[in-house]
């Protein structure tokens, strides 16, 4: 029996361990948190181990783990608090040049590193769509659904199961999905969502957009700065909760706000969430470099159309970027994360 029971562990972990990355990106949606979807993973996969004996495949193997994850998301969502980015919380900040106002008790949506989901995909119509599913934006607007919705929305809608499925899934009936479904969607385009204009930043003018981006940061150039960005330009950076449109509100944020001068920031690039992303790191007294922002940006072909600036700078080891540069030194990017 103990034999028996060894071996049906050892096929599950066989059969199971491909759908891990897929996992961890469904918790992320649901909880906005990369720390929190990695524990939540860990105890789907052990809920699962235990109950696998008692798996009789009227599913697939993929759907009854999304059952389990999902309902594990759903208890977790019952103890914690919806996680925002500031653009959820308020109307634009008028004057960039006033104080900032942080609130470090806000639990902040945070970042998703590409390299911890997305695997060696050939597929670039695979990559592509892995990306739009976990971009920044509708994870942020994910998160501002009643936890039942935005399971449905994810299951349906990014996952692309079955109505009946996702009924089966969440125990209701297929009705109550579908209704709620609409409800979601509904909410979604009242908050004006759209990834219609959103660009890869894989062709070549995107590339040289994201250059001049950074040396117009390090070189700390306001009007280069102020070019980089399309007429209804978002900059945000969690935790402080103003956060401010157009391109010259932008401008003169970095300007005044910015405590770096010219020559005193570098950048070195990453990608989150599908998206170009960059961990900047500001100069000290002794001229090393020491971690101050990750930095996730949303192109367009009209340039950038949103800066979400992340100043939690534990970020910088979920992301596999060193806390500090030496001084003086030629900087070689960290090889990415692997989880």
């Amino acid at each position: 029996m103990a034999m028996t029971d060894q071996r049906a562990g050892e096929d599950f972990l066989l059969l199971a361990d491909p759908y891990r990355r897929e996992l961890l990106a469904h918790c992320y949606r649901m909880l906005g948190s990369v720390h929190d979807a990695e524990d939540l993973v860990q105890e789907t996969y052990l809920r699962a181990w235990r109950s696998y004996h008692g798996f009789e495949g009227r599913s697939s193997l993929r759907t009854w783990l999304y059952r389990i994850a999902t309902n594990v998301c759903l208890n977790a969502l019952d103890s914690r608090s919806r996680r925002p980015l500031p653009t959820g919380l308020g109307a634009p900040s008028t004057d960039p040049e006033a104080p900032l106002v942080e609130q470090g008790e806000v639990p902040w949506l945070e970042p998703l590193p590409d390299a911890m989901i997305h695997a060696d995909a050939t597929d670039p119509a695979t990559i592509v769509g892995g990306r739009e599913s976990i971009r920044l934006a509708l994870t942020a607007a994910l998160q501002h659904l009643p936890p039942r919705q935005r399971a449905v929305l994810v299951l349906r809608d990014v996952l692309k199961l079955r109505a009946a499925e996702v009924a089966d899934v969440l125990d209701t009936s297929t009705a109550a999905v579908n209704s709620s479904l609409q409800r979601a969607r509904a909410q979604l385009e009242q908050a004006g969502l759209t990834e219609d204009d959103i660009v890869e930043p894989t062709e070549q003018p995107q590339r040289e957009l994201l250059d001049r981006y950074v040396h117009a940061l390090e070189t700390k150039d306001i009007a280069a700065i102020i070019e980089l960005f399309t007429a209804d330009a978002v900059w945000e950076m969690p935790p402080f909760i103003g956060w401010y449109q157009t391109p010259e509100h932008i401008g003169r944020l970095i300007d005044t706000q910015c405590p770096a001068g010219p020559g005193e920031l570098r950048l070195l690039p990453t990608a989150a969430n599908g998206q170009p992303a960059f961990a900047m790191y500001i100069r000290t007294a002794d001229g090393s470099w020491e971690a101050f922002q990750l930095q996730v940006l949303t192109l367009t072909a009209g340039g950038i159309s949103h800066v979400t600036a992340f100043l939690d700078l534990s970020l910088f080891t979920t992301f596999g970027m060193p806390s500090t540069l030496p001084a003086d030194e030629q900087v070689v990017t960290p090889a990415a994360l692997t989880p």
